[in-house]
């Protein structure tokens, strides 16, 4: 029944996403809970990627659900499917923890070292695999905050252009750019370390 990573699997899924919202909008717990069981896991998988961190990223999926509960009767079916309305929210969250946690570096609060995500899938826990796996978190991590959100909205949550342009409120022709240029670099960057055998975060511009 789950959806992995933002699309549903069944026929009819984005429809019933939406209906599942405007229950939640009338106070139906069981819509929430249904919408939290489709979509958790690639929020959370999303929001961890993006912030190189499972706690923080298990703190916005829950701030996101909250928002989604409190604000469901703010979700309009005409304007773009629940998944995009949801990572939309989890986008904005991931942001403005992003800033909390500068602020705490700055001001000498946040002594805590990054997390490691845990939530991987099962192929890339694989003996052979780990090396290219750490090679591609470290150049995920150096690029631009605006290509990483592009970039994991596309490979975690399968949404298409037009729809990562919706998330991040900004145009189609935009979105495809920052998919190129982040791609570009990300490939660039993997080309690099396998040369130098270095799979430290550095430079991706």
């Amino acid at each position: 029944m789950s959806g992995a990573g933002g699309h549903e699997t069944e026929a009819g899924g984005r429809h019933d996403d939406d209906r599942l919202i405007l229950r939640m909008a009338k106070g139906d717990q069981t819509a929430l809970a249904t919408i939290i069981d489709r979509h958790g896991r690639g929020l959370r998988l999303f929001a961890a990627r993006l912030l190189g961190s499972a706690s923080d990223a298990e703190d916005v999926v829950q701030d996101v659900f909250v928002a989604a509960w409190k604000h469901a009767a703010r979700f309009d079916p005409a304007k773009g499917r629940a998944s995009t309305w949801l990572y939309r929210i989890a986008a904005n969250r991931c942001i403005d923890a992003r800033r909390r946690r500068s602020l705490r570096a700055f001001i000498g609060l946040d002594a805590v070292a990054d997390e490691v995500a845990g939530d991987e899938p099962d192929a890339e826990q694989r003996v052979g695999a780990r090396q290219e796996l750490a090679i591609a978190r470290a150049g995920l991590k150096a690029l631009p905050e605006r290509q990483r959100t592009a970039l994991l909205l596309r490979a975690v949550a399968d949404m298409d252009v037009a729809e990562i342009a919706a998330v991040m409120e900004t145009s189609v022709g935009s979105a495809e750019q920052l998919l190129v240029r982040g791609r570009r670099a990300l490939r660039d960057h993997m080309a690099m370390a396998a040369k130098t055998g270095d799979n430290r975060p550095g430079s991706v511009s």
